[in-house]
C-alpha cells in the first residue's frame, strides 16, 4: 500500500507540475487577477494524502499547526476555524462566557464604520452594542483622536475591535495607551495582517486575542480557514468550546476519542453539578452555548505547507505594493496613495486607493476602465457599512452619512488593487500601461 500511495502523490506531483508549466498570461487577454492562492505541489499532495488516510475531522496535522501557527502572532495558544469570519465570531463570543470575562448582553464595543462586515458582525450576533468611529481617508484606518472623544462620551465601553486595513496598522503606542488608560479589552482582527509589524512585533501580539483568515485571496490559504491566537490557555480552552458546540471536554486529536479517560485522564468523572454522584462522559457535557465552527484535517494539512512560504509570500506582496506604488506617485494629486504607519511594516493585503475630492473622474470612471481591460478590482469592502441594506433601522441614513463623511466618501471614492504573490512584474507593467492610458487624459 506504501508503494501504490508514493505512486499516487508522485502522479499528483507530476500532473500539478505540467500544469503549471502550460499557465501563460497575454496582457490585454487574460485576467490581471486582484489575487489567487500560491500553490505549488506541496499543497495537493498533503490535502490527497490527509483525505487517503480516512481521517477526516481535525486530526493530527491541524493540533500540529494549532501549535505552530500562534508564533506568528508572539503568542503560545490559539485554535483552528473554518474561516476568519468565525474566528471573529468566536473572538467576540468568549468575552460571555462565565468562565472568563463574563459580559452581559448590551456591553458596548467601540469599532470602526468602514470596513468588513465580520468585523462588527459578531458583537451585533452575540448582543453587544456597537459605538461607531470614522476613519482616516490617508490610511483608512480608525480616527484615533475620535476613539478617545467616543470614550470619553461613553465611560462604559468595554471593548475596542478593529482590522488592520489592508496590512496597514493605525499608531499602535497609541492604541496601547487608549487600552491601557481606559482599561479595554482589544481584540485584533488581523485578517488581513498576517507577516505584518509594527516597531519590531507582530500584529496580532497586541490584543487579548487575535483573528487570521486563511481565505484564498489572504497571505496564506487552505481553501478557507482561520486562527484565533490567544495569551492563555484558558482562554484557548473556552475558544475551543464555542467552536465545538459549546461541549466542556478539552482533550484533543483522534487519539482522545479512543482512550476511555481521554488525554485529561479524567473523561468519566462527575461533571454535572446537578448530579454530583453521577458519572457522566465529558465529551457530552455543555459550558458554553456554542457553534460548529471546526475546520477539518486536509486544511491542517494544507497549512502546514504553507507556512513554509510565509517569508517568500511577504517578500513577494512587499515587492507588489512598490511596483504599484511606483505607478500610482505621479498621479497622487489626484489619490490618496497607501502609506505604512511610522514604525509599521506591512505584508500588504491590497493596494488602495481613494480618489481626492475634485478630482476630474469618479470611481466608476476608472475601474470600469481598468476592468474592461481586464484588470480585476475590488472596492474598499462595504465602505460605510450601515448604509448597507442589512443593516437599514440600526442607524438614521442621513446621520450614517453626515457622520462619518470619510467613511461614506470612501464607499464612493475607494478601490484596490491586489499584491498577491501569484501577480507578476509583467501583470503589473501591464497595470501602470493602463493606467496610464486612463490618465492620459487628465494631464493638464
Amino acid at each position: 500500500m506504501s508503494d501504490k500511495l508514493d505512486k499516487i502523490l508522485s502522479d499528483i506531483q507530476e500532473y500539478i507540475q505540467e500544469q503549471q508549466s502550460q499557465k501563460t498570461w497575454v496582457a490585454g487577454k487574460d485576467f490581471v487577477n486582484y489575487a489567487g492562492p500560491y500553490f505549488d505541489t506541496g499543497e495537493y499532495t498533503a490535502a490527497v494524502e490527509s483525505l487517503l488516510t480516512g481521517w477526516l475531522a481535525m486530526g493530527t496535522k491541524s493540533l500540529r499547526f494549532e501549535k505552530k501557527f500562534p508564533k506568528q502572532f508572539a503568542k503560545d495558544y490559539g485554535i483552528l476555524t473554518n474561516s476568519g469570519s468565525s474566528s471573529n465570531l468566536l473572538m467576540m463570543a468568549s468575552l460571555t462566557s462565565q468562565r472568563g470575562y463574563n459580559l452581559p448582553k448590551g456591553t458596548k464595543v467601540l469599532t470602526p464604520i468602514a470596513g468588513f462586515p465580520t468585523t462588527l458582525n459578531p458583537l451585533l450576533q452575540v448582543g453587544f452594542e456597537p459605538v461607531f468611529v470614522d476613519i482616516e481617508l490617508d490610511t483608512l484606518n480608525l480616527d484615533l483622536d475620535q476613539v478617545e472623544q467616543k470614550l470619553q462620551e461613553n465611560p462604559d465601553i468595554k471593548v475596542i475591535t478593529f482590522a488592520h486595513v489592508l496590512g496597514n496598522c493605525p499608531n499602535m503606542d497609541r492604541v496601547m495607551e487608549i487600552v491601557k488608560k481606559y482599561d479595554l479589552i482589544f481584540l485584533e482582527d488581523c485578517c488581513d495582517a498576517l507577516g505584518c509589524t509594527y516597531d519590531g512585533k507582530p500584529l496580532g501580539s497586541f490584543g487579548v486575542m487575535a483573528s487570521c483568515s486563511f481565505y484564498p485571496a489572504h497571505h496564506m490559504t487552505m481553501g478557507e480557514g482561520g486562527f484565533v491566537a490567544c495569551n492563555t490557555k484558558s482562554q484557548e480552552d473556552i475558544l475551543r468550546s464555542f467552536r465545538e458546540w459549546g461541549r466542556g471536554c478539552y482533550c484533543v486529536g483522534p487519539d482522545a476519542n479512543k482512550l476511555k479517560c481521554g488525554s485529561c485522564k479524567k473523561r468519566f468523572s462527575n461533571w454535572i453539578p446537578e448530579f454530583p454522584d453521577e458519572v457522566f462522559d465529558h465529551k457530552y457535557v455543555y459550558d458554553e452555548i456554542g457553534y460548529n465552527l471546526k475546520p477539518i484535517e486536509l486544511q491542517g494539512a494544507m497549512g502546514l505547507v504553507q507556512l513554509e512560504k510565509l517569508d517568500e509570500i511577504h517578500a513577494l506582496r512587499r515587492r507588489n505594493y512598490q511596483l504599484l506604488f511606483s505607478i500610482y506617485e505621479k498621479y497622487e494629486d489626484f489619490f490618496h496613495l497607501p502609506r505604512a504607519q511610522d514604525k509599521a511594516d506591512p505584508s500588504w493585503f491590497a493596494f488602495p486607493l481613494t480618489i481626492r475630492k475634485g478630482a476630474p473622474f469618479t470611481r466608476t470612471d476608472i475601474v470600469d476602465f481598468l476592468e474592461t481591460n481586464l484588470i480585476q478590482t475590488r472596492p474598499y469592502f462595504a465602505g460605510n457599512i450601515m448604509l448597507q441594506p442589512a443593516y437599514s433601522g440600526l442607524m438614521d441614513p442621513v446621520n450614517a452619512k453626515l457622520g462619518f463623511p470619510n467613511a461614506t466618501h470612501v464607499m464612493t471614492h475607494t478601490f484596490f488593487h491586489g499584491t498577491s504573490p501569484v501577480i507578476t512584474p509583467e501583470q503589473i507593467a501591464y497595470i501602470g500601461t493602463v493606467v496610464d492610458q486612463f490618465m492620459e487624459q487628465y494631464k493638464s
